[in-house]
Formats: structure tokens, C-alpha cells, sequence
């Protein structure tokens, strides 16, 4: 995975800085790769959703998750298969966060995510999602990826220690009929929180954004924290 870093930063980024990492209305960001072949346009056709580790299915929690995934599905115009009906689409997904890696850094190059240093900006696509979540597609946070910074930002030598957790997101759709393969997609993030209850929703909406998206592209799609009433 790449790095995002903070460069050195005055007094005022590194107090915002700080404010991100304490995970405060924090974006959530995943690279997603999607491949896709014949994948029927939506017009009805029935799905279920399996888990690609046996020792998951039927369990509460992947119920939740799939069940999340059901209703992207259904808005994209496909349908869940009725009890006893054969199903037109087999949806199989897999989700799990590693065990989190220790990483020191320090400032100047003060480097607290995964990042590189003054790569700029895409430009910002924004959808509504379920939910009337905003997301934004493709889009470089002057924060996470070393948008500030630069000679004469301060000259701060702290040394600070803290853990990242890599989850994903695999997703597979196959026809029924005779088994072959349709749709592939793949969602990572490096976050510095292990709660699948918080990271798999997010990776699912990341997943479905723009989905079926175009087939061997990978992109960053940036989910916007929702909004305190």
C-alpha cells in the first residue's frame, strides 16, 4: 500500500491534523478495483448473496453485511431471490481486516497514514448515495495526501508510534446457470480502526459507488462521514 504523509506543517495543520487523526467526522477512503464481463444490465434478475469462507455463512454478522450488500444491489435494479426460487446471479463476498502493523514516524516528514509528498488533487466527482450519503470519487485530500507542506512549514522533530489495520472487501458475481464469472471487485483501506461493524459498511458503499464501474480500473472513492443532525 502507498503512504500518505504529512509533511512539515505549522501550528495550525499539524492542530488539524491532529483532529483527523483522533477520527473526528474523518473520510473514509478505499481503493477499489472492479473487472467485470457480460454482467447483465439490471432488469430484475434474482441474486443470492453466499460467503466466500463456509465458516461465515448463516452467521449474524455476515447476515448484516450481506444484507447491506442486498440493498445496493436492489437499487441498482437487480431483486433478492424469492425462498425456494433458483436464483439468476450467486453473489459471493469475503470481508476481514489484518492484524494492524506498528508504524513510527517522525517530523519533518511527519507521516501518520500511507502517503506521498505533493502529489496534488483529483478532480472532485460528487454522488449521492444510499442513505443521501455524499461520496466523492477519486478524490486527493490535501491532508492524507501531502497537499500542504513544503521547506519553511516548521521544524518539528516529534517522533510518535501508532497502529494501521488493512481491511477489505471481496466481492464476485457469478451466473447461476453454468457458473461463470462476471463481475470481480476488490475494496482496501488503511485505517487506524479494526471495527469490521464500521469498516465493512463503508467498504460496501465504496464498493458500489459508481459500480460496475469500468472494468481494470482502479480508483480511490473517498465516502464523505455522515452529516450530525
Amino acid at each position: 500500500m502507498s503512504k500518505i504523509t504529512f509533511k512539515q506543517l505549522g501550528l495550525g495543520a499539524m492542530a488539524a491534523a491532529a483532529l483527523a487523526l483522533a477520527g473526528c467526522a474523518t473520510p473514509f477512503k478505499a481503493d477499489v478495483a472492479r473487472f467485470q464481463t457480460q454482467l447483465p444490465a439490471p432488469q430484475g434478475q434474482s441474486f443470492a448473496i453466499e460467503a466466500g469462507n463456509p465458516a461465515l455463512q448463516g452467521g449474524i454478522e455476515f447476515g448484516q453485511y450481506a444484507n447491506l450488500v442486498a440493498g445496493e444491489l436492489t437499487r441498482y435494479g437487480y431483486r433478492p431471490a424469492a425462498n425456494g426460487e433458483r436464483a439468476d446471479l450467486i453473489v459471493r463476498m469475503d470481508y476481514g481486516v489484518d492484524k494492524g502493523r506498528e508504524r513510527v514516524v517522525s517530523s519533518p516528514g511527519f507521516d501518520p497514514w500511507y502517503g506521498g509528498y505533493g502529489r496534488g488533487f483529483y478532480r472532485p466527482v460528487v454522488v449521492t448515495g444510499r442513505g443521501g450519503r455524499r461520496y466523492v470519487y477519486g478524490y486527493r485530500d490535501p491532508f492524507l495526501w501531502g497537499g500542504f507542506g513544503g521547506p519553511g512549514w516548521g521544524g518539528y522533530n516529534d517522533v510518535s508510534s501508532y497502529t494501521v489495520y488493512t481491511s477489505g472487501l471481496n466481492l464476485q458475481i457469478n451466473r447461476a446457470a453454468d457458473g461463470s464469472r462476471l463481475f470481480e471487485g476488490h475494496a482496501e483501506a488503511q485505517s487506524r480502526d479494526n471495527n469490521l461493524q464500521a469498516l465493512v459498511p463503508n467498504l460496501v458503499e465504496a464498493m458500489f459507488t459508481g459500480f460496475p464501474g469500468n472494468s481494470g480500473e482502479r480508483v480511490r472513492i473517498t465516502v464523505a462521514p455522515p452529516e450530525k443532525g
